[in-house]
């Protein structure tokens, strides 16, 4: 199993200990779009002190989102859900019922002003998740995201479980990670997850592990308690 690459130190947990992160878990399906406004009026909020860090959890109904690298040619099945144009990084993805999706809103000129350590650390809060299900993820360096190894399929072969996709403005972070929980993989069938066709995707599942979204939502909350510091509870 890889070790995830924690790099948080004592003295960060304690910076933020008096300004806890706040979390909400949205009820039913998000419509994308939505979300995106309401992302885009707290990143600027948080920029100007006026609203807390925040972690919001959601489930959107089956669509596609287009990032910033996204190579038309990857949208085998444009008709097929909903196309979305956004301004995070990365290619074409799918979000749906049963995938997890976490919109991470923090202050990196409060934390680290570092965008790459901020990936890696979403990484690392993707890994320890999915390890207290007893799944090793794992980072590549040549692929963001998260990858288990899938030797039920034959050598070498791995599929991806989670995807990662942020977007910086005035230093807030916004969009964030998407773990297949129990989705349905055939959707990802109309796109090029990531630009990537030489591997597949999986979910918790797909790989055995009959777990529920409350179950993968307590775990997020322990483990990103430990890489990024305090949690509060909030609504959507």
């Amino acid at each position: 199993m890889t070790t995830p690459r924690r790099t948080i130190s004592p003295s960060r947990a304690e910076l933020h200990s008096a300004n806890p992160v706040v979390w909400e878990v949205a009820p039913g399906l998000t419509q994308y779009a939505e979300a995106v406004a309401r992302m885009e009026r707290l990143a600027e909020a948080i920029a100007q002190g006026r609203e807390p860090e925040r972690v919001w959890l959601v489930e959107h109904p089956p669509l596609y989102t287009a990032g910033t690298s996204a190579d038309e040619a990857d949208l085998i099945e444009p008709d097929r859900f909903p196309v979305h144009r956004t301004g995070r990084g990365g290619q074409f993805t799918y979000h749906g019922p049963g995938q997890r999706v976490a919109y991470v809103m923090l202050d990196l000129k409060r934390r680290r002003p570092d965008v790459r350590l901020f990936v890696q650390e979403l990484e690392n809060l993707v890994i320890a998740t999915l390890a207290e299900f007893n799944v090793d993820g794992e980072p590549r360096p040549d692929r963001v995201g998260v990858w288990v190894r899938r030797p039920d399929k034959g050598s070498g072969v791995e599929d991806k479980i989670a995807a990662i996709g942020i977007r910086v403005r005035r230093w807030v972070t916004f969009h964030g990670l998407a773990i297949n929980v129990e989705p349905d993989l055939e959707h990802f069938s109309g796109i090029v997850p990531c630009g990537i066709s030489e591997h597949g995707v999986t979910s918790l599942v797909d790989l055995g592990h009959p777990v529920t979204m409350p179950d993968v939502d307590d775990a997020l909350k322990r483990q990103f308690a430990d890489i990024f510091g305090p949690l509060a509870t909030g609504r959507s």
